[in-house]
């Protein structure tokens, strides 16, 4: 994703997958803790109010919108890990897993 978008921009904005189905709505986003650049997004699907993490890289920002190459179901799959709170190296590495992405080094 792009490095120099202020995190607090993406709050509120509509996500969309892969496909160009809505998901649900930007919730929190979640920075690296050495690099403070944007990793996680936890959306919130509207299903049972319910939040949803995805990587912000490689999801990009287009018109407005955040755009998500995934699929919404892996998106509606992925652990929930309630937001506000920090995330632990165990839950990335759930998350790194779910969405078959490779560790960053």
């Amino acid at each position: 994703m792009q490095t120099d978008i202020d995190p607090r921009s993406l709050i509120g904005r509509k996500a969309f997958d892969r496909n160009g189905t809505k998901i649900g709505t930007v919730d929190e986003v979640y920075l690296d803790d050495a690099t403070g650049i944007p990793e996680w997004a936890a959306l919130r699907t509207g299903l049972f109010s319910r939040d949803a993490f995805v990587p912000l890289e490689p999801s990009r920002l287009e018109d407005d919108t955040l755009r998500i190459p995934f699929e919404k179901s892996l998106i509606r799959d992925a652990p929930d890990f309630g937001v506000g709170r920090h995330l632990s190296p165990e839950q990335e590495l759930q998350l790194y897993h779910h969405y078959g992405l490779h560790l960053p080094r």
